[in-house]
C-alpha cells in the first residue's frame, strides 16, 4: 500500500539558478548551479547524493551527461520523460527507492536556456517532431503547443460559457503574485483589459494567455524523513503523489475539457489522507490560462464548468479565497520549457514560511500539479510541513 510510505520521505533542500535570462551559460551549467544550491540548502554535499532524477526535452539520454557533469555515482537513476510534469512524477519512484534503502539522498534537477540559447525555438520544434511524432496532428502543421490548448479553451467556452475575461483573470492573478516575488521575470502592472486587447496568437488565447519563454534551472533534494529532521530546515514531507496519462495528442482526448488530473488528483489525495479543505496553497502548471481553470475543476476545487466563475474577481489572486500559483506561475515568474520543478520549489518555500510578501499565512499543506505535453501527462503531489 502506498500509504505505507506516506510522510516517510521529505524534501530537505531546494535551489534555483539563472531565472529569466542567463546569457553566456549552457543548460548544464545552470543545472549544476541549481543542484549545488539545493544540496547546500539541505546541509549536504555532492558526495552524499546517491540518487538522481532528471530529464530534458533537448536530449534523449539526459541523465548520463548530468551524472557525468556532476561527478556522481548514483545507485538510483530515474529519467522518465513526461514533459513538464516529469519533476512531479519523479517523486514516487524516488520515494520508493529511499524507502527500500536503495539510496539515501536523491537529487532532482533540471536546467534550460530556452530563451537565450543560440539553438532557436523553431529548430527545437523540428527536432522534437522527429523524436516525438504526432501523426494525427503534425501533417496539419499546428502552432505547437498553443493550438492544442486553444482547442481546449474553445471547447470549454462553447460547452460551459467560459469567457475570455475569465481567462484573463488567471493571467492577472498570476501577475499580482509575481509582483510580490523578486525572482519573477514579469512584474509590471497587468489589467484585464491588457489581456483582452493583447495580440491574438491562437483564438481565444492572446500572447498574454501564454506562458513566458525564459531560462532557468531548479533542483530539490529528497531524503528519508528521519534524516531530514536532523538537517538545517524543517522538513517538507511528501504525503502523496500520483501520475496519470490518457493521451499524447490533443486530438486523442475523449473530452477536451477533462484531463487526467481527474485521476491523478484523487489518487494523490487518497495516498496523503487529506481532503480539499486541508489544502492551504495550490501550485498548478499554468502554461496557458486555460490550464488553471481546467486543473481547478479536475482536481475537485470546483465543479466541471465552474472554473471560470471560481477565478473571477481576484479569487485566486493575493487576498482572494484560494491562493494559486503564488510565485507568479509560468505566466509571469519563470517558464524554461519544463516548468514542473518550479512549482514544487515554490510549494516547499511556502511550507517553510520563507516567501516574504507573498507568504500564505498558516500554510501547512500544499497541492502541486504538473502538466506535460498538450494536456497529456498529469502528476499531482501533496506536501506538508507536518505529519498528518
Amino acid at each position: 500500500m502506498l500509504e505505507s510510505i506516506r510522510d516517510k520521505v521529505a524534501i530537505a533542500g531546494v535551489g534555483t539558478a539563472g531565472l529569466g535570462e542567463a546569457h553566456g551559460y549552457t543548460e548544464m551549467e545552470l543545472l549544476a548551479q541549481a543542484a549545488s544550491r539545493a544540496v547546500r540548502d539541505a546541509g549536504l554535499t555532492m558526495a552524499d547524493i546517491d540518487g538522481i532524477c532528471t530529464s530534458s526535452s533537448s536530449a534523449t539520454m539526459w541523465a548520463m551527461p548530468v551524472v557525468e557533469y556532476l561527478g556522481l555515482r548514483p545507485k538510483f537513476i530515474e529519467s522518465t520523460m513526461l514533459g513538464g510534469s516529469s519533476f512531479v512524477a519523479h517523486l514516487l519512484p524516488a520515494m520508493l527507492a529511499l524507502a527500500s534503502g536503495q539510496c539515501n539522498a536523491v537529487l532532482v534537477c533540471y536546467g534550460s536556456t530556452q530563451r537565450t540559447a543560440k539553438f532557436g525555438r523553431k529548430e527545437g520544434v523540428k527536432a522534437r517532431a522527429l523524436l516525438d511524432p504526432q501523426p494525427f496532428e503534425q501533417p496539419y502543421q499546428p502552432i505547437s503547443p498553443i493550438t492544442s490548448y486553444a482547442l481546449a479553451a474553445q471547447r470549454h467556452m462553447h460547452q460551459y460559457g467560459t469567457t475570455r475575461r475569465q481567462l484573463a483573470e488567471v493571467a492577472v492573478a498570476a501577475r499580482k503574485w509575481a509582483q510580490l516575488n523578486p525572482e519573477a521575470y514579469k512584474r509590471d502592472a497587468l489589467e484585464i483589459e491588457d489581456v483582452l486587447n493583447a495580440r491574438m496568437v491562437s483564438d481565444p488565447l492572446s500572447v498574454l494567455d501564454c506562458c513566458l519563454v525564459t531560462d532557468g534551472a531548479g533542483a530539490y533534494v529528497l531524503v528519508r524523513s528521519d534524516r531530514a529532521r536532523d538537517l538545517p530546515h524543517k522538513p517538507v514531507y511528501v504525503l502523496g503523489n500520483a501520475t496519470a496519462v490518457w493521451n499524447r495528442q490533443i486530438s486523442s482526448m475523449h473530452d477536451l475539457t477533462v484531463t487526467a488530473a481527474a485521476e491523478s488528483g484523487p489518487r494523490a489525495m487518497q495516498m496523503a489522507g487529506v481532503t480539499h479543505r486541508d489544502i492551504d496553497v495550490i501550485e498548478l502548471y499554468d502554461a496557458f490560462t486555460i490550464n488553471t481553470i481546467l486543473f481547478l475543476e479536475d482536481l475537485g476545487f470546483c465543479g466541471k464548468g465552474e472554473g471560470g466563475a471560481f477565478v473571477e474577481n481576484g479569487g485566486i489572486a493575493p487576498g482572494g479565497h484560494t491562493p494559486v500559483n503564488t510565485n507568479g506561475g509560468g505566466l509571469s515568474c519563470v517558464h524554461p520549457g519544463m516548468y514542473g520543478i518550479f512549482i514544487l520549489i515554490e510549494a516547499v518555500r511556502q511550507l517553510r514560511g520563507a516567501c516574504g510578501d507573498r507568504q500564505v499565512p498558516a500554510a501547512h499543506i500544499a497541492l502541486v500539479h504538473g502538466n506535460g505535453g498538450t494536456l497529456s501527462s498529469q502528476s499531482t503531489a501533496i506536501l506538508g510541513n507536518e505529519m498528518p
